[in-house]
């Protein structure tokens, strides 16, 4: 990465008033509108002790009012490059946690690190320093968007290494991560493609249809033969249209796809978002920031692998070309502006940031909800939809401070 010029101010570490939410008592927070899988309750509350939501309050509870705020499951990030100045790509393992802990404190509670095109050797490296934080509970596991992408549809990728996806050498990035590959994002259309899918799914990895030029029919192929998350639906691969319809009518159509969305106003058109929302409906949307180093940081210059960013009024592009490079997004960015922009639901925004998510990663018995039994990840957010609080694991992140 290189050094930001004119950077404005950096986000809030989560280092911050990093003190047990509950002290030496469980906490109740009350008064507040709860979003559940159930409905939305107003005037509820959430119990929390020690890292978990509990049911019933002991009569030791600390009580604090939140009245006329929301409360909403911790945010998970499918799909995140880096924040706060560091990539998850290129960075140190400080860096990688300066990021992490920048994207807490915008309340994503759970976060998956996303890697860039690299050589083989490169990539593998990574893994290996990456798995190490998932191991121990920092990020959720790896996603490799690249280097088995389309050319005609790289974006912010090196062509110069990108290849055709043998099935061996996505094995080498599995075998590499140790168990934390969560993802991988590839063209099913190239050689290769649709085998490199079948082994995926068969070692539990998601196989996303991502940065393609692949024809309706092959991403149908695709599906079929496993893949179930559609890479930042829209944004490197064909457009709709009405005798071709592509990617985008194949991964909109069939229910076991979930689609990605990137939320920032530059990515996407409202109009395409909510076209999203009503043919996958809101059980198959996944909000992600694909966030780069600018994220919570600020404007400059930047490094998203090889390649040179820059970054202007929060929109980073390639200096070369100009296409998007991936977005300076936060997710409370992206809630707030799903509900106030786009005018989706609460309920269904809260579904695509939190539930279908942590669903997809096979974690929603721990995360994704606010139900006793799971960990206390929570986001406090006022009556505009401004974040207030966040909690990880029962520790406030983002402390209220309410009055």
């Amino acid at each position: 990465m290189t050094s930001p010029s004119g950077a404005r101010g950096t986000a809030r570490p989560a280092t911050t008033n990093p003190h047990p939410a509950t002290g030496p008592a469980p906490l109740v927070l009350s008064g507040a509108t709860v979003v559940l899988p159930t409905g939305t309750v107003e005037n509820g509350r959430v119990i929390v002790d020690g890292t978990r939501i509990i049911g019933a309050a002991p009569e030791n509870a600390q009580v604090i009012d939140v009245t006329g705020h929301w409360l909403v499951p911790g945010f998970v990030d499918l799909h995140n490059h880096g924040g706060g100045g560091a990539s998850f790509t290129s960075g140190t393992v400080d860096d990688v946690l300066k990021g992490i802990r920048t994207h807490r404190s915008h309340g994503t509670t759970t976060l998956v690190a996303s890697t860039v095109t690299g050589d083989m050797d490169f990539l593998s490296q990574r893994a290996g320093l990456l798995s190490e934080l998932a191991e121990q509970g920092d990020i959720a596991g790896v996603h490799f968007e690249g280097p088995f992408i389309s050319p005609c549809r790289k974006g912010a990728h090196a062509e110069a290494l990108l290849r055709d996806p043998d099935p061996a050498e996505v094995r080498k990035l599995i075998d590499a991560a140790r168990g934390q590959a969560r993802m991988l994002t590839l063209a099913t259309e190239l050689p290769g493609g649709i085998d490199s899918v079948r082994l995926l799914a068969e070692h539990g990895v998601i196989a996303a249809v991502g940065h393609t030029d692949a024809t309706y029919e092959q991403t149908v192929e695709a599906i079929d033969a496993g893949a179930t998350v559609a890479t930042h639906l829209y944004n490197a691969m064909p457009p709709l249209g009405h005798r071709t319809p592509g990617p985008i009518a194949a991964l909109l159509e069939d229910e076991r796809i979930t689609v990605e969305l990137i939320d920032d106003g530059t990515h996407l058109h409202p109009a395409a978002l909510q076209l999203a929302f009503h043919h996958a409906g809101a059980a198959r949307v996944a909000f992600i920031t694909d966030a780069m180093d600018a994220a919570g940081f600020g404007d400059g210059r930047y490094l998203l692998g090889p390649l040179e960013v820059e970054v202007s009024e929060g929109v980073a592009r390639l200096v070369e070309g100009g296409s998007i490079a991936g977005s300076t997004l936060t997710l409370d960015r992206a809630f707030k502006r799903a509900v106030t922009v786009d005018r989706i639901p609460v309920p269904d925004v809260v579904a695509a940031i939190s539930a279908n998510p942590a669903r997809l990663l096979g974690m929603s018995d721990r995360i994704g909800s606010l139900e006793p039994g799971k960990d206390a990840d929570l986001v406090l957010l006022d009556h505009q939809f401004d974040l207030k609080g966040v909690m990880r694991r029962g520790e406030w992140v983002v402390d209220p401070q309410l009055g």
